[in-house]
């Protein structure tokens, strides 16, 4: 059509690359949040897999550490994360880590990492649960329930390690750490220890009622769908801001629609007296 001819002109073609490449950028974006949620939905839907699931052997779930004393295994395969497993050894206390400024139902505390030292000479990690600091404050070293003794067969699911390099320090005896970065706590322990730690479900003999199960939190995946929708929303509406902007641009150039400008030049109406 002749009156949006005016679209051809080097202004209009260059509105029209900025729009294009901004719904792109915006789709992208929403693409890149879809690829979060999906991520994020597979997670959860090993955690729910992994409280219904009937525990399978360790070593079918997480490789075993092959070297010497302070090195530690490979990490488990994302799928095997939050898988529940079974495995029997022996707690060594002497090598407990105190896992300080731990949040449980709103309460800072200590979560407390025992090994389990494995028939081979290796270790696993388990997280035997939370409990809250002594009568000093936060950081005040609890007192820690004692480990059972003799075989202990450990029920709990796989959690990787977690991330940042996490300092261990020596604290009246203890090791004290803030993050359960294996890896670095594998160092400080005299046994190959395995490449991620268990969350304990359930022991044989029963746990210390002291300890406070550690939650399993899922990830919040509907607030990526929510940014899927509001980028792929925004991308279309800034494609059809060119249309109405095309639309009007065509209008005022046809004399159906005044500009802004054309409209406050126009003379005010004179009232007949």
């Amino acid at each position: 059509m002749a009156v949006y001819r005016f679209l051809l002109s080097p202004r209009w073609l260059g509105i029209l690359a900025l729009t294009l490449v901004a719904a792109a950028v915006m789709v992208l974006l929403g693409n890149w949040q879809l690829d979060r949620y999906r991520g994020r939905t597979e997670i959860n839907e090993r955690i729910d897999a992994g409280q219904r699931m009937a525990p399978a052997p360790l070593r079918e779930a997480l490789a075993a550490p092959s070297g010497g004393a302070g090195t530690t295994g490979p990490a488990p395969a994302e799928e095997k994360v939050w898988t529940r497993v079974t495995v029997t050894g022996r707690y060594d206390p002497t090598n407990t880590v105190l896992v300080r400024g731990r949040t449980v139902d709103s309460k800072v505390g200590f979560e407390i990492l025992t090994p389990l030292v494995l028939g081979d000479g290796s270790a696993v990690l388990v997280d035997r649960g939370w409990i809250p600091p002594a009568a000093g404050g936060a950081t005040a070293q609890p007192q820690v329930p004692a480990a059972p003794t003799g075989d202990v067969i450990v029920v709990g699911r796989i959690h990787e390690t977690e991330s940042g390099s996490g300092a261990v320090d020596r604290r009246d005896g203890r090791l004290e750490t803030r993050r359960i970065a294996v890896p670095r706590l594998a160092r400080e322990l005299p046994y190959p220890v395995y490449g991620a730690y268990l969350l304990l479900d359930e022991q044989t003999p029963a746990a210390d009622p002291t300890f406070v199960a550690v939650p399993v939190g899922h990830t919040n995946n509907w607030q990526n769908f929510g940014y899927v929708v509001q980028w792929w929303l925004f991308a279309g509406m800034t494609l059809v801001g060119y249309g109405w902007a095309a639309r009007r641009e065509a209008r005022r150039a046809a004399g159906i629609e005044t500009a802004p400008a054309d409209r406050a030049a126009e003379p005010a109406p004179t009232s007949r007296a």
